[in-house]
């Protein structure tokens, strides 16, 4: 789906912009065989499950494979679903029973399977079923005591497990209002209505997996706006919460989308929400966003696309 550039406002500040999901308006996007998030996400599982595959000591991750389940139930097709202890994922022919691996369909999603431990692998079926990653809010304590994130955004999972709320987003630049509304933020995000958020940047890393270890890809410095924006992508992430019956818990799922910059910037009207938040940036949010060598020759092309009656 485009990215709503309404969304975009200036003065541009960190804040927590949420809203009511739309009255059965999905909150899961099942991943397709062969597809981009799916295919990511199986190289992260495969070589790194330990970044993606994060949990207090103890947490039993039955009842969020369960509360996945009931949410993709809401859709058709139903990419995943739950039976006594055991974990399927039909679109990919997978399934995991007795933490085995059944199936038919890709033999490398069975041989990624089947390498992982055997308590990890219904939560890694998870993560393969959708374009989503996950997280679980606790609004009795506002921390986060489970993850399955395979594609974030320069974070790592490993450094937020077991986190108050607060906590993880204390490195965020400028998130003062974003803490100091943490407690407030958590109990109502939790509680049995449905919320989403959307967040947005610019990037010189077309991949959807953004995890620290692999580094941040520098802009060029000598070369001009043409050639930059050649490079930049837009990357956006839909972030949802979704109730967990009978828990004072939220699962909180995160779809993340990279675009060619020059793609996603379709009309003059989104050059000019962009280019009016970028100019509006502190410093501290360009540095954390890693936009300080790129923010001129940007506004200065997202200007002349402003100006333009077409995409180019």
């Amino acid at each position: 789906m485009p990215f709503d550039f309404s969304l975009v406002t200036a003065p541009f500040r960190m804040h927590p912009g949420l809203r009511r999901v739309a009255a059965g308006a999905p909150q899961l996007t099942p991943a397709l065989p062969n597809s981009r998030h799916l295919r990511e996400k199986m190289a992260v599982l495969a070589s790194f499950p330990a970044q993606a595959l994060r949990s207090v000591p103890g947490f039993d991750a039955l009842p969020v494979l369960a509360a996945a389940a009931a949410e993709a139930a809401r859709s058709e097709p139903v990419a995943f679903s739950i039976d006594g202890q055991a974990a399927h994922a039909p679109l990919l022919g997978w399934s995991v029973r007795g933490g085995e691996p059944h199936g038919e369909g890709d033999p490398a999603i069975g041989a990624l399977l089947a390498a992982l431990a055997p308590p990890q692998r219904a939560t890694a079926l998870l993560c393969l079923a959708f374009e989503e990653d996950f997280a679980v809010l606790d609004g009795a304590t506002s921390a986060v005591p489970w993850l399955a994130v395979c594609l974030p955004s320069r974070w790592a999972p490993a450094d937020k497990v077991g986190l108050h709320f607060a906590e993880i987003h204390g490195p965020v630049a400028d998130s003062s209002t974003l803490v100091a509304a943490s407690e407030p933020l958590a109990r109502l995000v939790t509680g049995r209505e449905r919320w989403e958020r959307f967040v947005w940047t610019i990037s010189a890393d077309p991949k959807l997996n953004q995890h620290p270890a692999q580094g941040r890809s520098a802009w060029p410095g000598d070369v001009d706006a043409d050639t930059l924006v050649a490079l930049a992508t837009f990357r956006s992430e839909r972030q949802t919460f979704v109730p967990m019956e009978g828990s004072p818990c939220a699962l909180f799922t995160i779809h993340v989308d990279s675009v060619p910059l020059a793609v996603a910037i379709d009309s003059p009207q989104a050059a000019i929400r962009v280019h009016d938040a970028v100019a509006s940036m502190s410093d501290a949010v360009l540095a954390y966003r890693g936009l300080e060598d790129a923010r001129e020759r940007l506004l200065a092309w997202l200007a002349a696309r402003a100006r333009s009656p077409s995409p180019r």
